[in-house]
């Protein structure tokens, strides 16, 4: 078998975008979005997965080169990120990483592995990587974000919810719709913050207002399709929402100058006259 020539035909079928061309070629194909190698139906579906997140994706390969009966193509991805990948939600940013395939015979059949750097992949698209224990025998481990309205009033008011997801292209379109939650809140009078956070299959929101009435923001039209998308569109597996309102605070600041330890949340001043300044909540 000349894998040369079944390499250069790889490259075609993969500059064509023609998923059924790729999957003919080779027995088997993994990468490292793939649990273990897939063939036949499994590797078009892939392909096609591939195609959906970067529609319109190129690969630039160069020349293969062969030793020992192994072919090894080298190229340059570049494409328009248009559907979730990796958990990113689509950016509409242009993806570039660099990889490898090398294709090799086994039993009669050729067998290609792909090898690229995903977290330089997500790069590309503005997102940093950052690497978590799922859990320990105490604890669970996530992710989190959050938006402030950049004021420093406390809030008396809190909404606290979650959604739970089925995998990571339901939990992106769910940031989506967040995002969107998220934008419209800011231009409210009474909304001061949100925080988000992640663990497992489960997305958290905690949102912050300076008084009960201020929540009738959240049944602004964003929040309101989202709603539809969760009673009626199938979204998600199950919600939890609530309101809460406070009871009881204290807030303390240590003064930079002295070191005293002032009750601000009665506008005390320290010692040495100085009134430490709050920070927006989030």
């Amino acid at each position: 078998m000349d894998l040369i020539e079944t390499a250069a035909r790889w490259a075609a079928a993969w500059r064509e975008r023609d998923a059924t061309a790729i999957a003919d070629l080779v027995a088997d194909f993994a990468d490292p979005d793939t649990p273990e190698p897939v063939a036949g139906a499994d590797l078009v579906a892939h392909v096609e997965a591939v195609l959906t997140r970067f529609p319109d994706l190129v690969l630039d390969f160069a020349p293969a080169v062969g030793a020992d009966g192994t072919a090894v193509l080298t190229w340059t991805l570049t494409g328009t990120h248009r559907a979730p990948y990796l958990g990113i939600p689509g950016t509409g940013g242009v993806a570039r990483a660099d990889g490898v395939d090398v294709l090799s015979v086994v039993d009669g059949g050729v067998r290609v592995r792909r090898h690229f750097d995903r977290v330089a992949l997500a790069s590309s698209l503005d997102h940093t990587a950052r690497f978590l224990l799922s859990h320990d025998e105490v604890q669970e481990y996530g992710i989190s974000a959050r938006t402030s309205a950049g004021r420093t009033d406390y809030p008396r008011v809190l909404t606290f919810t979650y959604l739970d997801f089925r995998d990571d292209v339901e939990g992106a379109e769910v940031d989506l719709l967040s995002t969107e939650v998220v934008k419209s809140l800011r231009a409210s009078k009474g909304f001061l913050g949100v925080g988000t956070f992640e663990i497992g299959s489960r997305k958290y929101t905690i949102s912050a207002f300076d008084r009960p009435e201020s929540v009738r923001a959240v049944h602004a039209r964003p929040h309101q399709r989202s709603l539809r998308k969760f009673f009626r569109g199938g979204l998600c597996t199950g919600a939890y929402t609530s309101v809460w309102v406070l009871e009881r605070e204290s807030f303390h600041l240590r003064c930079p100058d002295c070191e005293e330890m002032v009750d601000a949340g009665v506008g005390k001043t320290c010692a040495c006259g100085t009134t430490p300044t709050p920070d927006p909540l989030f």
